[in-house]
Parts: structure tokens; sequence; C-alpha cells
């Protein structure tokens, strides 16, 4: 992107700072030329110096401004109708609009000094000289250069062992010229890709395809979509053609995905489908160094990048000509945002397709209720894949009642004797048990106390392969104690089962089976769940035990058996989206079996059979479950029948904490009768990183209602108590 010289001589800048305005700054004449909107600058504020971004141009007036100091990027980091969005962003989730830019911006880009490096190569190409050098290395390397055109050092220092001297004799003789240029890291340029095979689209996946082409064909206009399609009835095919489309027509797409984890696999897949066509893929999100984040996104705001794919964060690339949003998995709980700037991704693509006039394509095999909805009032244009790929047939979903197999081992007898047919088979099994660690708590058996957390109301999990006591919440961790601190008793026992615990239980189970275990635990370190996932398509592992995360996206052929420890856990938190949650989850991991050409079963172990969500899971039965539970939601209006802001206010002091939700409540309910004000209440997690918490629910069936009394809480924000913290959910997914 080319820096834009101002126009006008005063910028409108959004300060990274608590302040929920923005701010006119001065534009001195030396900075005139550098600055553009989308800049990053280094502003006065009181008696500090802070950094902001400029959002727009103003007219100057009567009132002295202060200048701006300093520009601090040589270009800005996005366009003018990107600000848009971002403020558009921040007000709708009522954060400030400065600290909401800093979200959107790739890591290490909000520090007065940050200025992130820059990697640059040398680009050497061979002049009209026509003669060889007399060095036989030289006329190697120039041979090597003549038939590239051109060559980065990079390359060609894997090419020839120490070539440098002999370049630069080449360079002294005019056989060759350089440049030096900027030089993009890549973190999956090592990933291995494979030719394309392609793919005739079943009659289910043409019509969905012909309606987003119709859409991409004709003028630009926001069109949004809901792809419902079983797992495995070939989405990604969809996405596939619909992305070629769009950037025939000269414009860019942006793929979401719920969990970083997932990127490698969908690089691999676009890089095949899309490498002998010169398209241009960059990768946003989270879990890349600072320098490669930097990189992804200097490429995309120059227009040098046709497709981004990227978790969460990426929907705030700043692709100047987008044409297209694909959210996959949209049902996924991890594209909100559960701290600071607590925004949805999958929201967003929505408003950000509407204000940029693009096509938006939602995927799910378990659409959120509220999108489904969405799709049956006509906001959103429904398309079916009913049927699996290559007529494949769903996989058989037996409920196991574990009233009737109580027993030492955690594993059920017709889950074992499952387990012990697919591997004498040589088939894969999956296990789903959705927590992490060896065991949810240790247990004094003299006393009956469970250790906990001192920062937090919750037990410590107990690791053993770590020999610590975690908590998942604050990080505080401990070896385990050779005595109680309650009583003193030295009969501390795990309890419970956590995925270590049943992979030890596994390995004795079936010796001989290849077992491995995914979970925040073990794919902590870069590449390592990337590491997983092709030891898994490698036929490597033969029984993957793991939290949730196995059950997001994954495509394993060879696995036939998918069993579920424990389904009754989720079901049982006093949440109204938990049976929606419960029927996501097991739905979709049940999707991972039988995707190829042998049947698949899934197990799920429970002690409520004859719960309704298990019962759906069970029948595969979407249109079912969606119909019952919203049915319920509208009795109660809940969303999408209504809509929701969760408040909660949080500080050291119990006291103050208490009056100030007191307070706020009841200056609350004095307002409007529209909007419902429930609470204050404590939290589901009355302390969390030794604050103790309080939450105010808003409830009302038309947004307006929320929306003043929303703009209320910036006057309120002023007037809490000195170290209360309120903190503003919009459209909230987890309330603990």
């Amino acid at each position: 992107m080319t820096s834009i010289t101002s126009p006008a001589r005063v910028a409108e800048i959004a300060v990274v700072a608590p302040l929920d305005k923005i701010l006119n700054y001065a534009i001195p004449a030396r900075l005139a030329d550098e600055i553009g909107i989308g800049s990053r600058v280094r502003v006065p504020l009181g008696r500090r110096q802070v950094v902001g971004y400029v959002m727009n141009w103003a007219e100057p007036g009567d009132a002295k401004l202060k200048d701006i100091l300093e520009v601090i990027d040589p270009h800005p980091l996005f366009h003018h109708k990107h600000a848009a969005f971002y403020l558009r962003a921040a007000r709708y989730y009522v954060y400030p609009p400065g600290q909401a830019v800093r979200t959107a911006l790739p890591a290490g880009l909000s520090a007065l000094d940050s200025k992130p490096t820059v990697l640059s190569d040398k680009l050497y190409r061979a002049t009209d000289r026509d003669e060889q050098p007399q060095g036989a290395r030289q006329r190697e390397i120039l041979d090597y250069v003549r038939m590239k055109n051109e060559c980065p050092l990079s390359q060609l220092r894997e090419t020839f062992s120490a070539p440098h001297a002999a370049l630069q004799r080449l360079v002294e003789l005019k056989f060759l010229q350089f440049e030096e240029v900027e030089r993009c890291r890549d973190p999956f340029a090592e990933i291995e890709v494979v030719e394309h095979c392609p793919v005739e689209l079943n009659a289910a996946q043409q019509v969905a395809f012909t309606a987003v082409q119709a859409a991409l064909d004709g003028p630009s206009t926001f069109a949004p979509f809901l792809l419902h399609g079983v797992t495995g009835s070939g989405k990604t095919e969809v996405y596939l053609r619909s992305i070629a489309k769009v950037l025939e027509a000269g414009r860019q797409a942006l793929v979401l995905v719920p969990e970083i984890a997932l990127t490698p696999q969908l690089v691999t897949r676009f890089r095949s489908w899309f490498q002998n066509h010169g398209v241009r893929l960059a990768v946003l999100h989270s879990g890349l160094s600072d320098g490669e984040r930097y990189d992804a996104w200097r490429q995309v705001a120059r227009g040098d990048v046709d497709v981004v794919i990227g978790a969460r964060s990426a929907v705030f690339a700043p692709l100047p000509e987008l044409g297209l949003i694909v959210v996959d998995e949209e049902h996924d709980g991890s594209y909100k945002q559960s701290e600071g700037f607590r925004y949805n991704a999958r929201d967003l693509a929505l408003m950000r397709g509407q204000m940029e006039e693009a096509v938006v394509i939602l995927g799910s095999a378990t659409p959120v209720l509220t999108s489904y909805q969405r799709s049956l009032g006509g906001q959103l244009t429904h398309l079916e894949l009913p049927e699996r790929t290559a007529e494949r047939p769903l996989p058989e979903v037996l409920l196991v009642d574990l009233s009737q197999h109580e027993g030492e081992s955690q594993l059920s007898e017709p889950l074992q004797s499952a387990m012990a047919e697919a591997l004498a088979a040589g088939e894969q099994a999956l296990l789903l048990l959705n927590r992490r660690g060896y065991a949810p708590f240790l247990l004094c058996h003299d006393c009956g106390a469970a250790l906990r957390c001192p920062n937090c109301d919750i037990t410590l999990t107990y690791s053993q392969v770590q020999s610590s006591l975690r908590c998942h919440y604050c990080d505080f961790h401990m070896r385990p104690p050779e005595s109680c601190d309650r009583c003193s008793g030295v009969r501390l026992l795990p309890e419970g089962m956590g995925t270590e615990r049943l992979e030890e239980e596994i390995r004795e189970l079936f010796p001989e089976a290849r077992v491995a275990r995914m979970d925040r635990d073990t794919t902590s370190r870069k590449g390592a769940h990337h590491r997983l996932i092709e030891q898994m398509s490698a036929r490597e592992i033969d029984v993957l035990i793991g939290t949730q995360m196995i059950a997001k996206g994954h495509d394993f052929p060879a696995v036939t058996l998918v069993g579920v420890l424990n389904a009754d856990t989720a079901l049982n938190l006093p949440d109204f989206r938990s049976a929606e949650r419960v029927f996501s989850l097991l739905s979709q991991v049940a999707g991972r079996a039988g995707r190829g050409d042998r049947p698949g079963r899934v197990m799920i172990q429970t002690y409520a059979v004859d719960n309704y969500a298990l019962d759906f899971v069970a029948r595969h039965d979407y249109q079912g479950f969606a119909a019952l539970e919203l049915s319920q939601r509208q009795v109660l209006a809940y969303p999408p029948f209504g809509y929701l802001v969760n408040l909660v206010l949080s500080g050291n002091d119990e006291t103050r904490v208490n009056c100030a939700a007191e307070q706020i409540s009841v200056n609350l309910k004095s307002r409007t009768s529209d909007a419902e004000v429930l609470g204050p209440a404590p939290c589901l997690l009355p302390r969390l990183r030794n604050k103790h918490r309080v939450q105010i629910l808003l409830k009302a069936k038309e947004r307006e209602p929320l929306r003043r009394q929303v703009e209320q809480l910036q006057r309120l924000r002023t007037q809490l108590p000195a170290g209360v913290v309120l903190t503003v959910d919009v459209d909230p997914v987890d309330m603990f």
C-alpha cells in the first residue's frame, strides 16, 4: 500500500487508550507527505505519549489542537474502508476504538518503539553480456541464474555451497546485477503440496455452487448464504469453486477457520487447488510469529494477496477488493473472542460483507440456531447438502447406557469390544474426552477437600506427565503437595479422568496399539498439531485421544470408530445453550467416522440415554433438534428471538464490586421497561484471577432497547469506584 498524502490539516485519531471517542490532532507540515488513513502514529495524550491510528481526515476548527509527533510506519496499515469497519465493530461491541484497532492489527504493533523487522534478500539477474566467465564455478552459477531469469540469494545458498565469492566476482565483471528486495516469511513454506485431483460436484453441490455463482456474477452486492451440509458432504469443494469464481472477477477472498490448528490442512488443500493458477495465498492467525503476521499483513494491505486464510482475527485483514468471505464451521464457539475486544468473527464477517458488498458463505453441518433461524426468515439464503459425497452413509450412532455398564474401566464393554474389532481390522479410532490433564482434581481421602486454585474458584487440574497441578484459567501451577493443607492427611489421590489418564488406560488395554493424544498440552508447541494430523493421515497412529479439538474439521478416511467417553458433563451446565453445544459437538465428532471406504460407528457413553439432544444426535436429525430447541427459546425470548448483553463487574474488593453492581442495576432498571435487567448475581466463577466477579444480564426482544441501555454504560463507567472494572459482552456466548 502506498502512502497517501494528507489533503487536510487535521486527522481523526483512534488512540490506544480506554477512551470511547476519536480525538482530533493537527498534522504538522513536516509529516503531511508521510501520513495516510491507516497510518500508525505517535501522539501526546495528557502527560504521556501513546500510539494512535489515523481513521479519517477532519476539517480544522477554532480549537487549538496538539500535533501528531511521528508517523511510525513507512506505509499505512489499512485502507479507509477498513477504518470504517473497525469503528463500526468497536461501536457495536462497546469497546474503545483505538484498542479495537490494536486488536485487529498484528501483534507487536502497539508499542511506541515497535517497528517489526522487515527481512530483505538480494535478487540477482543476468546482464546482457554474452560471453562466459573463466572460472568453472562462476559459469555454473551464471548458467543457473540465466536459466531462472532472476534468482534470490536465499535460493542460491540452498543450491550452491558458499556462493558469495563467485557472486561478488560475477557482479564485478558485470555478468550479474542485483537489487535488495523485501523477503516475506512463509510459515507454511515446508508443507508439501500434492497435485489436485479434480472432483465432479454431485447434484446438491452443483445447486449450491450455482446459487453462489449467480450472486458473484451479478452486480456487487451483499449476498449472505448458509451452506448447511452434513459432515463429509463436500462443503470445501463449493468453497474452492466459489473462490475461483471471485478471483476471475478480479476480487479477493477471505476464508475463516475456527482453529489455527486447521489452517495447515486448509492451506495444503488450497495450494493444491490453485498451485498452477498463480493464486497468491496468505495466512493470518495468532499462532504465527509477530514477524510472520506482520509480513502477511503488509502483503495483504498492498494488494499482493488473492486469498487470505486465517482464524478469528483474520476477519480484519485489509483486503482492498474483497468479494467473498467464507466462514467454515461457523457454529464453532472459538469465533468469539473471550477477553478484551469481545467480537464474534462470524457476525463481523456478515457486517463486513454488507459494508463491502461481498458474498458471505457460512458453512456448517450444525449451524448455530441463530444462523439457522435467519435462513428460515430469509435473511440468509439456505443451501443444503443433505448427503455425504461418493454416496457414503452417515455413521451408525449408538447410545451406551453407563448405568448398565459400570466398572473400574472408563470404557464400557461395548466400546472396548468395538475398539478391539476396529484395531484388528487395521482401522483407526478416535476417543473424545473433553477434559485435559490426568484428573480434574486431587482429593484428600481423609477430610474430603479438593486442592483449589488460590486465585480462582476452581479446582486445580492434575497432570501426571508434568507432575503438576494447574489452573486452566489463570495458569497458576504448583507441584503436588505431600500432604493436605487442611488436615495434613497424606492420602491425596487423583479423582475423575482426563485425557492423560485415558491414554494410560488405552495403552494398558491395547498394548500393541499406537496411541496419541491431542489436547492443549500436547499441541502447545508450534507445528505440533500439524504433525499429529500428518501422523494420523499416514496411518502411524491407531487410536487418537483428545478433547474437542479432535472434532473440528479433520478428515481421516481410516477412522471407522468414534467413542465419546462421557457425554453428560456439558449437558448439566446452567446455560440455555448447553443442549445446542452438546448436539453440535457430538454431531461433529461423530462426523469423523466413516469418511473413507468403510462405514463408521459412533458410541456415546452416557447416563442420560433419554436426553432429547442425544436422541437427535443418534438420528442425525438437525432439523428435528432445531425445531424443538427453537420453540423453547421462543417462549423464553432467548436468542435468536431476543438479544443479550452481559455485564461483568470485577475487582479486588468484593464489597465495592457488589455495591457498584447494585447501583448499576438500579440505574438501568429505572430507565426502561423494554429491556429486562437480571441480577446482579455472582458469576459462575465468582472469583477469577483474584478478582471478585458479579454479573448483570440485559435481555430484550429487540436490539434498540439494549442499545439505549448500553449507551448509558459509557457514562456509568466514569462513576465506578476505584478498582472496579466493567466489562461489556454484547451477544455473549459464554456467561461464566
